[in-house]
């Protein structure tokens, strides 16, 4: 089932005054436009406008996919609560315009998140535009000065996908006539990709650079594989004997978060809301992973599934041990380790090479469960370094030179053909203050 993120607004000058409401439609794939709205209202008040707003998004969800699942984003406490049930409504102007947008999908089929305005200026912007059309006298029209709108990333960082849609839709354009030859008409509820490029000259460069991103030919797979099954690969927050550097896999004592852990868990919660674009989670069955999971689970109203196969390395005899500790009781052993995929921690641990195996095996299992999708996998260290080591094709001895902090973030996107794309590494922007 394809999904959209409908983000809405309402605004009104005077409340009541001269009213208007934006609204667009987001692929939550890709994180690339596909529709937007906006309409001059008269005068009405703030809320009724954001209704409207609410209302014209879900409509053009609906008419790109009437079998969409819909995850609305609005500023608008009072809407968001509303819609969602826990608040009554009262206003008679209000009522009926809640019930309309309650029949454009299915019960069930959409649901809705507070975010703050400075995450909302998309449909503020478009607001903002109808109501100052209005003050002039005239309707809604995409403005003829404005870039078109190309949204800030709400999918994972690095998203290389809606970038891509948008050389294609430039490549389309240079069989459409130009801006200088005449704008084609567009609806308030048409896609942002049919706008014309306005205010840049397309060179022969140009074309020829977005033709070789756009169809790619040696080395490449086809020129549109679908959306790719993507893997935002978290890493658990800190536990006691994280700050500590001792080993710390499946065969110890499997420690839980400590404080300074679980506030990095709601930390990167928080992030993984404002983005909006988390399906599904799994995660390691060891206690600092579900408890990592569980956090952001919460936040995101998302169920847990667990895999074994993302559990940590087994570190033998090692575990709970500093590295100083290490070479000191089992210096040749450590030696192996450090020179072969194949050699085991001393006591019969895991081999990263039979890591390496266990990962590959987990990741064409989730890739074939979770096509087209964003999952969260909250799992360890030296889960993501291999996933990123084998998308990359990368020797065994780069797990040695990846840094990889506590509760971070990275991104591997896994296509149609086989081929994967790293776009993140050891995010932790979402942990500073």
């Amino acid at each position: 089932m394809q999904e959209f993120i409908v983000e809405a607004d309402g605004g009104s000058r005077g409340n009541p005054g001269p009213a208007g409401y934006g609204a667009v439609v987001i692929d939550a794939a890709t994180g690339e436009t596909l529709a937007e709205a906006a309409e001059y209202l008269g005068t009405t008040t703030n809320n009724v406008a954001e209704y409207r707003g609410l209302l014209a998004g879900l409509r053009a969800a609906h008419t790109l996919d009437p079998t969409a699942g819909v995850h609305v984003r609005m500023d608008s406490k009072l809407v968001v609560e509303q819609m969602s049930g826990r608040w009554k409504i009262k206003h008679p102007d209000m009522k009926p315009l809640a019930m309309e947008a309650g029949r454009v999908f299915p019960p069930g089929r959409v649901t809705y998140e507070w975010i703050p305005r400075e995450q909302n200026k998309q449909a503020d912007r478009l607001a903002n535009e109808a109501m100052d059309a209005g003050a002039r006298g005239e309707q809604w029209t995409p403005s003829a000065t404005a870039q078109p709108a190309v949204p800030e990333p709400s999918g994972p960082p690095g998203d290389a996908v809606a970038g891509a849609a948008r050389v294609r839709a430039a490549l389309a354009d240079r069989s459409t006539p130009s801006a200088a030859e005449g704008t084609p008409d567009r609806s308030t509820a048409s896609p942002a990709a049919e706008t014309p490029d306005r205010g840049h000259t397309k060179t022969d460069a140009d074309v020829r650079a977005a033709r070789a991103v756009a169809t790619p030919t040696v080395g490449w797979g086809a020129p549109d594989l679908g959306a790719p099954a993507t893997f935002v690969l978290l890493r658990h927050g800190e536990t006691p004997l994280t700050p500590q550097k001792r080993f710390s896999g499946s065969g110890g004592t499997d420690p839980s978060l400590s404080d300074a852990g679980r506030e990095q868990a709601e930390r990167v919660a928080a992030a993984l809301a404002r983005r909006g674009t988390i399906q599904e989670i799994v995660a390691s069955p060891l206690a600092r992973t579900r408890e990592t999971a569980g956090v952001v689970a919460a936040r995101l109203g998302l169920d847990v599934s667990f895999d074994d196969g993302l559990r940590e390395t087994d570190f033998g005899a090692w575990e709970g041990l500093t590295f100083a500790e290490v070479h000191e009781r089992y210096p040749d052993d450590l030696s192996a380790w450090l020179a072969s995929p194949d050699a085991e921690p001393t006591g019969g641990g895991e081999s990263f090479a039979a890591t390496a195996t266990r990962i590959a095996a987990t990741r064409d299992k989730l890739v074939a469960a979770y096509a087209g999708r964003t999952v969260l996998l909250v799992t360890h260290v030296t889960p993501i370094k291999t996933f990123v080591r084998l998308a990359l094709g990368a020797p065994p001895e780069s797990l040695f030179r990846m840094e990889l902090s506590a509760a971070s973030l990275s991104v591997v996107a896994y296509y149609a053909d086989g081929n994967a794309s790293v776009r993140l590494l050891n995010d932790t922007s979402h942990l500073r203050p």
